[in-house]
C-alpha cells in the first residue's frame, strides 16, 4: 500500500489529471490540428523551415483517435513508434508509485535506455530533413 500521504495525492490528483486527459482527447478528436489555428505551430520548423521531432505530432494523435494509423505514421513515425515505449514507461512508474518498498529497477529508465531513445531521437530529426519522412 503507497503511504497515506501518497494515497491522499493520488485520490485528489488522479481524477484531475484523467479529466483533463478526456478533454484533451476529446479536442484533439473533433478538432483537426491541420486547419485549426487552435493548436500552436511548431517554432523550430517557422524559424528554421526544418521539422524538429515533435513535429506532426498533434496531427499524428489526431489521426491514431480516428484509428488512421497510416496518417499517423506519416506525420510523427517517432510518437507512434514511441506509444508502446512510453505506456510501458508510465506503467512501471504506476507500479513504483504504488509499491514504493518494491525493489523493481526500471529498465526503461536505464542510462542506457535513455540514451538509447535520444539518439534514436537525434537520428530521426536529421533523417526526416534529410529524406524528407
Amino acid at each position: 500500500m503507497p503511504h497515506p500521504t501518497r494515497r491522499r495525492l493520488l485520490i485528489f490528483s488522479l481524477p484531475l489529471l484523467l479529466i483533463a486527459l478526456v478533454a484533451l482527447t476529446i479536442i484533439y478528436y473533433r478538432v483537426s490540428p491541420t486547419t485549426s489555428v487552435f493548436f500552436p505551430k511548431c517554432a523550430f520548423l517557422m524559424l528554421t523551415g526544418l521539422k524538429c521531432p515533435g513535429c506532426g505530432s498533434q496531427r499524428a494523435v489526431h489521426a491514431l483517435l480516428h484509428a488512421d494509423l497510416a496518417s499517423a505514421f506519416a506525420h510523427n513515425a517517432l510518437l507512434v513508434l514511441s506509444l508502446p515505449y512510453l505506456a510501458l514507461l508510465i506503467g512501471a512508474r504506476l507500479y513504483v508509485y504504488l509499491h514504493p518498498t518494491s525493489s523493481l529497477r526500471s529498465t526503461l529508465e536505464s542510462p542506457l535506455a535513455i540514451r538509447t531513445y535520444f539518439v534514436i531521437t537525434i537520428a530521426f530529426w536529421i533523417a526526416r530533413n534529410v529524406f524528407g519522412f
